[in-house]
């Protein structure tokens, strides 16, 4: 692993590290003002309209995902007129989406009695409509922005988009805020994270032509071949944001239908301080992936091999740690966080991250094959599990309550990690003992006496760029 990819791996992390404290502090933040202001039962309706338009991010995620790949490397192979027509085509085709679902979700709320159907007492009809509106066409919004953000990546300046990407979420936000906390209720509040959304891709779309001189908007290179030859693995893609919004919202409807508003409060609270492991994981996931790209595209098999290896391993690490201290401060700080309106539970947060360690393993090691595009079967096998899980859910919490319905949740951890890792071994050309070998050793440079030696030789103030050579 030579200086440059060490060096892009350092600042990779550190803006996924911006990120992910990012969302986590959002989450964090937001329970005990919206239950400070609001009711349990109104903040309980919101997660559950605020989970329903989640599920229009399918409809056209994966074509930035997929897009920022191809642009990397027509990018550094010199083709920017090719870039320019994956950029030009996607945009469009997002646009196009975006619309029309709009419209259909529109057409959808007007003539359904949502808040009927979706047992929503504190919020009006009228308001339930309306909020999921402007919810939606945030959502929608978002997959603009994730195009943009793969035009940084294509030049190698992925970090800077990251972080630009955190600050933005955490200013739209701050605006959120300021209706809950003028007591303006659910409505007013969803109308303000619209406005903010659509300030926020306006800003990152001159921000992205002021960076980078080259990227048009227009319709110039836009070619109807380029969606046709990225719409199999663009497709494909969509089923992960389907899966992860049926991994987070799934359980809140479970819960919802089983055993009502105030035990999707208890259970989102206790999830979220768990999830905040998988904030770190996703952290190493973010930084690795794009150098997983670039090594499998120069057909660098020993390097992609050496990175899948260290991020593995990393993973594991992280995730053991942050989980031992979740489980020694988690009871009191959700008790210190929610104000005493949830009640501790040190069991069920026991079972929330047990998942945990297993998820650290097979999410990091399918980063290597979403990262070269080979995700279609992933796809298929993570969207089954996770719907599997989420009926599953319904029976857990209806049959054993709170506890019932977090242990149902380690069923598709479980099936992923069966299926995940065999096939990452096969891309990086590894084997399962080379690979569980690795993962019990790591570099020289990185153990506590040789990085103690290395700082006690350095002047204060200077950093090492050496990470360490891959086993």
């Amino acid at each position: 692993m030579d200086s440059h990819t060490k060096r892009r791996l350092v600042w990779s992390f550190l803006s996924a590290s911006v990120a992910r404290l990012a969302q986590t502090a959002i989450q964090f933040v937001q329970v005990p003002v919206f239950l400070h202001f609001w009711s349990v039962s109104t903040y309980g309706e919101w997660l559950i309209l605020y989970s329903i338009p989640t599920y229009l991010w399918f409809s056209n995620a994966g074509f930035g995902n997929v897009a920022g790949n191809d642009m990397t490397m027509l990018v550094a192979g010199g083709d920017r007129p090719a870039a320019m027509r994956v950029f030009q085509s996607c945009w469009w085709l997002i646009i196009f989406v975006c619309g029309l679902f709009t419209g259909l979700f529109a057409i959808a709320l007007w003539h359904l009695p949502v808040a009927r159907l979706l047992r929503i007492h504190t919020i009006s009809e009228h308001d339930t409509r309306w909020i999921l509106f402007w919810l939606a066409l945030s959502i929608l919004l978002a997959a603009l922005e994730q195009l943009l953000q793969s035009a940084y990546r294509s030049i190698g300046r992925y970090p800077y988009g990251t972080f630009v990407k955190s600050m933005m979420a955490i200013v739209a936000f701050a605006c959120t805020l300021v209706p809950v906390m003028m007591r303006k209720g659910p409505l007013a509040t969803a109308e303000v994270f619209a406005a903010a959304s659509i300030g926020s891709t306006l800003f990152l779309a001159a921000l992205v032509k002021h960076d980078i001189p080259w990227i048009e908007y227009g319709w110039r290179y836009a070619r109807f071949s380029e969606v046709r030859r990225l719409f199999r693995p663009s497709v494909a893609f969509m089923a992960f944001p389907v899966g992860q919004s049926l991994n987070l919202s799934g359980p809140q409807f479970a819960l919802q239908y089983a055993l009502g508003p105030y035990a999707v409060v208890v259970f989102t609270t206790a999830r979220t301080v768990s999830r905040g492991a998988l904030q770190m994981v996703q952290m190493v996931n973010s930084t690795f992936e794009p150098e997983m790209t670039l090594a499998y595209g120069a057909k660098d098999i020993p390097l992609t091999r050496s990175l899948h290896r260290r991020a593995c391993q990393l993973a594991l690490i992280v995730a053991l740690a942050v989980v031992a201290g979740v489980m020694t401060i988690g009871p009191y700080f959700l008790h210190a966080w929610t104000g005493g309106h949830v009640p501790p539970s040190r069991g069920l947060l026991t079972v929330l991250l047990a998942g945990v360690v297993i998820y650290s393993l097979w999410a990091t090691s399918s980063s290597l094959i979403t990262a070269t595009n080979q995700h279609q079967r992933l796809a298929v096998v993570y969207l089954l599990a996770t719907a599997i899980t989420c009926v599953a859910c319904f029976a857990g919490a209806w049959l054993f309550g709170l506890y019932g319905a977090a242990a149902t949740l380690l069923l598709a951890d479980v099936a992923m990690s069966l299926y995940v890792l065999p096939a990452s071994l096969r891309i990086a050309q590894d084997t399962l003992p080379a690979f569980l070998t690795s993962m019990r050793h790591y570099p020289e440079s990185l153990k506590p006496a040789a990085l103690l030696a290395r700082v006690r030789r350095r002047p204060i103030g200077t950093v090492s760029p050496d990470l360490g050579d891959p086993v």
